[in-house]
């Protein structure tokens, strides 16, 4: 089977970019990463990204005159490339419903948190004012709501006690970095598939376990 081409947009400094980058260099992987565009020029993923021999390209957002010219240059760019699947790592840009649809169960988000709890930004310090025992990430298709879409994987991570935001988000950050190579597989394998707006897995000898909660 032909590996599916992969386009990653980013807006920073791309870690997730990296774990993807990471999983597509074994020969055995069902992608392979065919191009990286961030909508910031000075995204320090961009260099990253050149570093290990990838295309990146940068087009910043504010030197178009309306979000539809934007989106028409991006969908250009992510065409020419061939991509097949797009992925979202730290991309922080809402893209339109013409956008979303011409995309359709081809583009990924990863969001840390255990979807639906928890949409939009600052998830950490919100779980905390909570008292939340559990929180974690979650890899979806891309909808035209925020946050919102067929859930491909999730994975759990415990609050502790004396938590700060910024140590709760390291350690959800650490457990995005293994399900987000895993569900992307899970997609470009075909394993994946939605019907009826829900993700239906083909079981390949797999624990649910190892699926959905991926131990330390």
């Amino acid at each position: 089977m032909a590996r599916k081409k992969v386009a990653i947009l980013i807006s920073g400094r791309g870690s997730n970019m990296r774990a993807l980058i990471e999983a597509c260099a074994a020969k055995s992987y069902p992608a392979r990463i065919v191009a990286v565009v961030s909508n910031r020029p000075e995204a320090p993923g961009l260099d990253i990204a050149r570093q290990r021999g990838l295309e990146a390209v940068a087009i910043d957002h504010t030197k178009f005159a309306s979000r539809a010219a934007f989106e028409s240059a991006l969908d250009e760019i992510l065409r020419a490339a061939g991509t097949q699947i797009i992925c979202n790592a730290g991309f922080m840009r809402l893209l339109s419903g013409g956008f979303v649809r011409k995309w359709h169960n081809r583009h990924l988000n990863i969001h840390p948190s255990l979807l639906p709890a928890y949409k939009g930004l600052h998830t950490h310090e919100r779980v905390l004012e909570d008292g939340v025992r559990i929180t974690g990430c979650t890899v979806h298709f891309v909808r035209t709501e925020m946050d919102a879409g067929p859930i491909v994987a999730q994975a759990a991570v415990p609050v502790c006690a004396g938590d700060t935001p910024e140590s709760l988000a390291a350690r959800v950050l650490a457990a995005e970095h293994r399900i987000y190579p895993h569900a992307l597989e899970l997609v470009a394998s075909g394993a994946a598939r939605v019907r009826d707006e829900k993700v239906i897995l083909r079981q390949s000898g797999a624990a649910p376990d190892t699926l959905f909660w991926p131990r330390p």
